[in-house]
Parts: C-alpha cells; structure tokens; sequence
C-alpha cells in the first residue's frame, strides 16, 4: 500500500506523515489520541437520527451550509453526472445541531479540530523554506479563529441494486480544505488513485484515522502536497445491506485567507460548493 501506517506515538511520526502525504496524498495513524468510544457512540445514535424523520427538521440552509442535505441534493461530483449515494449533516459549533446529538458532535469537533491543528503542525515544521516563503501567512496562523472548519457525518444507505447505472456512495473527487480528518468508517469502501491511475483500497482498520490534504493546502503550497482523487465505492455481499457511517472533519482557514494568486479560502470554497452543486 502506497499509503503509510504512521504510529502517532513514535517520535518519527511527523518525518513519516509528511513523507506519506507528500507521497501519496494521504497517510493513515495509528494510536491516535481521537477517542473510539465517543466516534462508535456518535455513529449509532446518528446512525437513528437519518432513520427519523426529525432530520427533515433541520433541512440545510442554502446560505450557511449547516444541517442536513437528503440524498437527493447530495453532492454531485465535478465532472460527474450522477450524485453520490449518501445524505449527510453538517455539523458547525454555531450552526443547528439536533439537541440530543449536540454535546458529543461539539466534543468530538473540538478534540478532532485540536489533532488537525497539531497535524497541520506537523507539515508547516516540514516544509521547505521556498514553500514557506510563499505563503501568505504560516499554516498555523490560516485556521486562527476560523468559523469554517466543518465536521460532516455521512451515512451511506443500504443498496437496493436500483440505483442509476455508474452511482457510486462517493464518486472520485478530492477534498475542497487544508487537511481531513476521517476516522475508520463504519465499513468498507474508500480508495486511493496513486498517479499512475491505479485505485488502492485503504485498509478497513478500526481505530485508525485516515488524513489527507485537500486543494486548499496543495493551492497555498504550490502542489508541493498533492491532494489526491479518492473514492468511495459501493461495496458487495453482506456489506450492500448495511450502511455506512463515516465522520470527515474538513479542517477549514478563514475565508479571507489568501492561497494563491487566483484564490481566497473563500472564493475557492464558493467555487468548489457551486461545482459540486451544494450552493447555487
């Protein structure tokens, strides 16, 4: 697998995830301190609130992006024509939150938000000076004080074997932010294309917390990390009847960020939701 297994715990650990990002887009940790028993408690009980019919309650808001988005305005991948398979729920600390589900989404987006922040660490400590240079402000500085970090939870229905002809649960795209966070799914299904156009299955590993860097970061670094077209596809036997439940967070700098020549953080994520047809 071209994607490293990196242990948190180790002191190569920042050498290691920065070779493997640098690499290959992605790199997958191990004893991580991102706690499993508050992810699998946040998979079960948003695992009930997809199958009421409260979430209708909290309708996303086309304007500030937050609530949930049924399955049939989800995303449609850029330069696809079938959406992706999948509703989901943007969760933000200022936006709605179901009641009964908002003191463990907070908490996990606060201890999530925190490991990306040291993550992104990691990588400006790593960078060469002449990419450093280039930034309009340190990486770290980018996320101070950001509303737009944004922690979605997805949930991938059963297949019905009725579904139109080239869908998939996540067609291959990439990220829109700086880094995401994505703790082990509740099953099977992401994929990795490495650059020779090979797909890589990334083990299906519980505990493990895949990370990967999204346009924004390739964007402020000049391609230096590449943010890499990944996948998620629908899966056969026991695992078509089930669905899956998944927990991204999308780590966000503040919109008048400057990436580049072309781009604010916000005209590029404006950009992006437009293209993917979540934003009008």
């Amino acid at each position: 697998m071209f994607v490293q297994t990196v242990d948190y715990c180790s002191a190569a650990a920042p050498a290691r995830f920065v070779d493997s990002l640098r690499q290959s887009g992605f790199a997958v940790l191990v004893r991580h301190p991102l706690p499993t028993q508050l992810i699998e408690t946040i998979y079960r009980d948003w695992l009930d609130f997809f199958a009421t019919g409260d979430k209708a309650d909290f309708r996303f808001d086309p304007a500030r992006q937050d609530g949930w988005f049924p399955a049939e305005v989800s995303e449609t991948a850029k330069g696809k024509q079938q959406r992706d398979l999948k509703e989901f729920y943007h969760v933000y600390p200022w936006g709605r939150i179901p009641p009964a589900l908002r003191l463990d989404a907070l908490s996990y987006h606060g201890v999530a938000n925190a490991l990306a922040a040291e993550l992104l660490g990691w990588i400006e400590a790593a960078l060469p000076s002449e990419v450093a240079q280039g930034l309009s402000e340190p990486l770290s500085g980018m996320i101070k004080g950001s509303p737009n970090t944004l922690l979605r939870v997805l949930r991938y229905p059963p297949l019905r074997g009725d579904e139109p002809a080239g869908a998939l649960r996540a067609a291959e795209h990439e990220d829109i932010n700086l880094i995401t966070l994505l703790p082990a799914a509740s099953g099977p299904g992401l994929e990795v294309r490495d650059r020779t156009g090979q797909w890589h299955a990334v083990p299906y590993e519980s505990g493990a917390l895949v990370v990967n860097v999204g346009d924004m970061l390739q964007e402020a670094t000049g391609g230096w990390l590449p943010s890499t077209p990944h996948r998620v596809v629908n899966p056969e036997g026991e695992w078509a009847q089930s669905s899956r439940i998944s927990l991204p967070l999308f780590l966000h700098p503040r919109g008048e960020v400057v990436l580049s020549a072309r781009h604010s953080a916000a005209s590029y994520l404006d950009e992006r939701l437009r293209e993917l047809g979540i934003r009008t």
